[in-house]
């Protein structure tokens, strides 16, 4: 696979999701709940996350800079790692997974380092309240940010009811209580690191047992080359 390739996949992904992120919360506030095409299990449910993935916080200010630091730090190794995979040619399985992971980190430390600076409005942590405020209508671009470098929330606004209902009476602690399945709200950037570490996950013996026998192949073609050789 080549890393041309493998950068305009990512690429693609990267412009998919600020797109997506950039048009809702450019067009509408939080909270606003669309459905698309009519269904009720498939919404747009716009919100902003000063944390992790899937809506996790990570304490306060000082928390959030650690995290977006990390994830600074972990997309500058996966740059590096994923140029030697694919000049090493590790199957195309894990490089798409490893890419799919990058995508996803590299599209939510935008939001974090940018979009403090060069939206109106968006979450943001109150030192003298100690915790997180949202906001009233639409945000827009603007020259004065809402926060500053590397203190952006991150957008969300995937959101997947399936099944709504209640657990049943005689369930231990939680019986009677209401009962949601999905309830996470994500963007596409969480989407690509959730598919790329679930997919490696279920088919790391695929991808690593193709490596070993392409490795196997290489040095028994080696062997060959040389014992004619030789023999010559």
């Amino acid at each position: 696979m080549k890393l041309r390739n493998v950068f305009l996949f990512i690429a693609l992904i990267i412009v998919f999701d600020q797109a997506l992120k950039i048009w809702i919360k450019t067009c509408y506030p939080t909270g606003e709940v669309l459905r698309v095409f009519g269904f009720s299990w498939f919404r747009l449910h716009f919100i902003e996350n000063p944390g992790m993935a899937w809506g996790w916080k990570f304490g306060n200010e000082t928390g959030k800079m650690i995290l977006t630091l990390f994830r600074l730090a972990a997309v500058i190794f996966g740059t590096w790692y994923l140029t030697k995979i694919v000049k090493q040619k590790h199957s195309r399985g894990f490089i798409i997974c490893a890419a799919l992971i990058y995508a996803g980190a590299l599209g939510n430390l935008i939001d974090s380092m940018f979009y403090g600076l060069i939206f109106d409005k968006g979450l943001h942590y109150d030192a003298s309240l100690h915790e997180y405020l949202t906001y009233s209508g639409v945000a827009s671009f603007s020259s004065h940010g809402y926060a500053g470098f590397l203190h952006g929330s991150v957008v969300d606004m995937l959101y997947f009811p399936i099944i709504r209902s209640h657990f049943p009476s005689w369930f231990p602690f939680v019986g009677g209580d209401d009962f949601e399945f999905f309830s996470p709200i994500f963007n596409i950037a969480d989407a690509s690191i959730s598919i790329g570490v679930i997919t490696l996950l279920l088919f790391q013996k695929k991808f690593f047992k193709k490596r070993n026998e392409d490795q196997i192949s290489v040095t028994e073609t080696s062997a060959d080359v040389s014992d004619k050789v030789q023999v010559s």
